[in-house]
């Protein structure tokens, strides 16, 4: 999808100024930290539902305002909000966040339906706001890198793709275990992405099928998921994700007619060296190898797009579709 300039009036200067709502695990360790690298980004303001929580992560990273009321909040003076709450609050937070004028990065999945997330989608669009969703692993340059050599029709039309994701997350109090904040398990928490880079790389999908299920976890979400889809434009693609996997070799193939890529050490590893495989017809096999920290580089594209109000490279409207396969999925 190419970017599209929306003729927004220039709310910005030099640097972008963010506030955050939820303050968990990742976002203390994985998001902040990488925000705060960013040179034309600043932290602003910080939200929770806990007040103690909230003021403990506005210290540790240096924002000037902690808030558990997510409406004075929204008062104070930022630009763009990320949203790390639990999947059930992503709905409200991102009504109120747009019609206060925020530009939105918004976990993934969206919501917990597809109905949330269509009128989210809307409610940005009629307040002139960006939405963007955290779909961070199509960002890594080796993602990148073979979308380009795709584009190029280096390994001709795409016959399939195969991507694995699976770890082992026994069932515990984190919000994901329950079916009524999280919307399900391992597909929507690990599937999202999968579908996501699916979408990136083998372009828009026509249907979908598979079985959501419980392996070896008995809980209220599943722990197991897999599926194959049909793309319009091309072949098919196959995933499996799963909470149940000690050991596993997450990777993604793609296979074309006249080649074929792979890409190892990338879906469930974190600024890991990452090694894409080129193996074409009458040429000698190639790698490339990455170091990198696809959240950087997601939050650089993010925050360029917002500062310059060009439309995000994943938006509103990807989340909506994405969230309409899995449910698709879910009730077969």
């Amino acid at each position: 999808m190419k970017d599209r300039k929306l003729k927004l009036p220039s709310r910005y200067g030099q640097k972008l100024k963010w506030g955050v709502a939820g303050c968990g695990k990742f976002m203390e360790q994985t998001f902040l930290p990488t925000l705060l690298q960013l040179k034309k980004s600043k932290l602003v303001s910080v939200y929770s539902s806990s007040k103690e929580r909230a003021d403990y992560i506005s210290d540790k990273f240096s924002a000037q305002h902690s808030f558990n009321n997510f409406d004075e909040f929204l008062k104070s003076d930022f630009d763009a909000l990320y949203i790390g709450s639990s999947n059930a609050d992503h709905y409200e937070q991102v009504i109120k966040a747009a019609k206060a004028k925020k530009n939105i990065l918004c976990e993934k999945p969206l919501a917990l339906n597809s109905a949330q997330a269509e009128e989210m989608v809307r409610v940005c669009k009629e307040n002139n706001v960006f939405l963007s969703v955290n779909y961070v692993h199509r960002f890594h340059p080796l993602v990148v890198k073979a979308k380009e050599l795709i584009t190029r029709e280096m390994i001709g039309k795409i016959v399939n793709i195969n991507i694995n994701f699976n770890i082992d997350l026994p069932p515990n109090d984190n919000f994901r275990f329950k079916k009524n904040l999280s919307g399900g398990g391992a597909l929507r928490d690990l599937g999202t992405h999968l579908i996501d880079l699916m979408r990136f790389i083998g372009g828009e999908i026509d249907d979908i099928k598979g079985f959501v299920d419980n392996v070896i976890y008995k809980s209220e979400v599943d722990d197991y998921a897999t599926a194959v889809v049909k793309f319009k434009d091309s072949g098919y693609g196959s995933f499996s994700v799963s909470f149940n996997s000690k050991k596993s070799f997450n990777r993604i193939e793609i296979v074309g007619y006249k080649g074929a890529i792979s890409i190892d050490n990338l879906i469930g590893s974190r600024n890991s060296t990452a090694k894409l495989t080129i193996d074409l017809v009458g040429e000698a096999r190639k790698a490339f190898r990455r170091r990198a920290n696809k959240m950087i580089h997601l939050l650089k594209s993010v925050q360029d797009s917002f500062l310059s109000n060009t439309r995000p490279q994943v938006t509103g409207d990807d989340g909506l579709v994405n969230m309409k396969l899995m449910e698709k999925l879910e009730l077969q």
